[in-house]
C-alpha cells in the first residue's frame, strides 16, 4: 500500500486527503497553490514507481486525456513526474460516479438515457480520433449536478486507452480491466475498435435500468458469459417492454460486426423501445429476486468490480489485481526508453562487476615493487679483453710477458 501522501506538497500542489486507492494509482484532493483551486491529483503507486510498464500506462492516460478535448471528458490541468513521483492533475468532480447511482437501484429510463447519451457522445468523439477507451463501466463514469440543471457526466480513466489496438494485456499476459463489462474480443485478446465500446455501453445500459450488470458470479463465470452466453432478457428482469432486448441482444452482439454502428445509435434505439414507458419512475423489478438483486453484485475472486461508491469526488477506485488469462510474454519496452531494447536486469551488476575486476588488478600493479634491478658484475682492476662481439675470459692480462731469446 502507497504511503498517504497527504499534508506534503508535490510542485505546486499541496495535499489535503485522499479520493480514493486504486491498484494502480492514489487520487488525493489538492489544492493548486499558484491558481488556488482545487484539483484531483492522480499519484502512481509508490509500489509500481519502479515498473517499466505501469508507468508506460501513466503516461499513456496523461498523453490520451490531454489530447482529447470534449465536455464529457475529465479535463486535464498537468502532468509531471517531481521526486520519483507520476502525477496526473485534472478537474475535481463534485459529485458521484454512476456506480453509486446504480447501488440504490436501478434508474428510470429518462435519467437512464440522459446520462448515457453524455456517455455515448464522448465515447464516439473518441472514437472518430481512432482512439478505443476499453474500460468503460459505471465507476469510470462521474455525474455532477454543478454544470447546469441537468446532472452532467464525465468519463474517465483513459489509461488503457488504445489507437489501433488489441485487446489490452500485460506483457506478464494479464488482462487489464474490468471482465464485468468487457466485449469478448477484448478478453480474447482479439483486435478491438469502437464497436468494443459499444458493447460495454450495452451492459450499463442493463445495469441502468435493472441495478445489476448482466452477467454475475464468480471471474471464469462473469468471463464464460460475455464469451459464450446471450445477456438475459432485460423485460423478465424489470418491467420494461420486450423491445428493449432487441435494443441490448444487438448492442451486446458476440460479433462486432453485428453491432450498432455508433454509440450513439445505440441510445438512439434505445430511447425508442422505451418511448411508451413512463419515464419519471423506476421499473419495477419482477420475478422472485424482486427487491432483491444486489445494487453492483462484484465480481469475486481476484479481481472485483466496482465496491461501493465514490466518496467525496467521484474518484474511489477498487483495490484490485489483474486477471490473468494467458501466459506470460516476454517483456518489451517502455515508454521512457525511446522505443530501444530494454537491457535485461543483470547488464548492470555484470558491468560493475567487471568494472571493479579491472579496477583491482590496476591497483595491485601500480602498488606491487618493481623488478630488482640486474645484479652488476664484480669488476676488476685488471682490464679484461674482448674479442669480436662475444666477451672472452675474464682473466686479467699478466703484468710481464717473459721474452725469450734465440741464439
Amino acid at each position: 500500500m502507497s504511503e498517504d501522501l497527504s499534508g506534503r506538497r508535490i510542485a505546486h500542489y499541496r495535499i489535503d486527503g485522499v479520493l480514493g486507492r486504486g491498484g494502480m494509482s492514489v487520487t488525493y484532493r489538492a489544492t493548486d497553490v499558484r491558481l488556488g483551486r482545487k484539483v484531483a491529483l492522480k499519484v502512481i503507486g509508490e509500489h509500481l514507481a519502479p515498473d517499466a510498464e505501469f508507468r508506460e500506462r501513466f503516461v499513456d492516460e496523461a498523453r490520451n486525456t490531454s489530447a482529447i478535448d470534449h465536455a464529457n471528458i475529465v479535463p486535464l490541468y498537468d502532468f509531471d513526474e517531481v521526486d520519483g513521483l507520476l502525477y496526473i492533475a485534472m478537474r475535481l468532480v463534485d459529485g458521484q460516479d454512476l456506480s453509486g447511482h446504480i447501488k440504490e437501484g436501478p434508474l428510470t429510463p429518462a435519467r437512464t438515457l440522459s446520462l448515457l447519451a453524455q456517455v455515448a457522445e464522448a465515447l464516439d468523439m473518441l472514437h472518430g480520433k481512432g482512439l478505443v477507451h476499453l474500460d468503460v463501466k459505471p465507476a469510470n463514469v462521474l455525474v455532477t449536478q454543478k454544470e447546469g440543471v441537468r446532472e452532467h457526466v464525465y468519463v474517465a480513466d483513459f489509461g488503457l486507452t488504445r489507437r489501433g489496438a488489441t485487446g489490452h494485456r500485460t506483457r506478464t499476459g494479464d488482462f487489464l480491466g474490468s471482465p464485468t463489462y468487457a466485449a469478448p474480443e477484448h478478453l480474447r485478446g482479439e483486435p478491438v475498435d469502437g464497436r468494443t465500446d459499444q458493447y460495454a455501453l450495452a451492459c450499463m445500459l442493463f445495469a441502468c435500468l435493472s441495478g445489476r450488470p448482466p452477467f454475475q458470479g464468480g471471474v471464469q463465470e462473469v468471463i464464460a458469459g460475455h464469451l459464450g452466453n446471450a445477456v438475459p432478457s432485460l423485460s423478465q428482469v424489470v418491467a420494461l417492454p420486450p423491445a428493449i432486448d432487441e435494443v441490448i441482444r444487438k448492442g451486446t452482439s458476440k460479433d462486432p460486426a453485428q453491432r450498432f454502428a455508433s454509440c450513439a445509435e445505440l441510445i438512439a434505439a434505445a430511447r425508442v423501445a422505451l418511448a411508451g414507458v413512463a419515464q419519471g419512475s423506476a421499473p419495477a423489478q419482477l420475478g422472485p429476486q424482486s427487491g432483491s438483486f444486489p445494487a453492483q453484485s462484484p465480481v469475486s475472486g481476484p479481481m472485483p468490480a466496482q465496491q461501493g461508491q465514490y466518496q467525496g469526488g467521484g474518484y474511489q477506485q477498487p483495490l484490485q489485481d489483474p486477471v490473468r488469462l494467458r501466459p506470460p510474454n516476454q517483456v518489451g519496452v517502455s515508454a521512457f526508453t525511446s522505443g530501444k531494447k530494454e537491457r535485461p536486469a543483470w547488464f548492470a551488476p555484470v558491468i560493475a562487476a567487471v568494472v571493479a575486476i579491472v579496477v583491482i588488478i590496476v591497483v595491485v600493479v601500480i602498488l606491487s615493487p618493481g623488478d630488482e634491478p640486474a645484479r652488476q658484475p664484480k669488476t676488476s682492476s685488471a682490464p679484461s679483453l674482448n674479442i669480436g662481439d662475444e666477451p672472452t675470459s675474464r682473466k686479467p692480462l699478466p703484468t710481464s710477458v717473459p721474452v725469450r731469446t734465440t741464439r
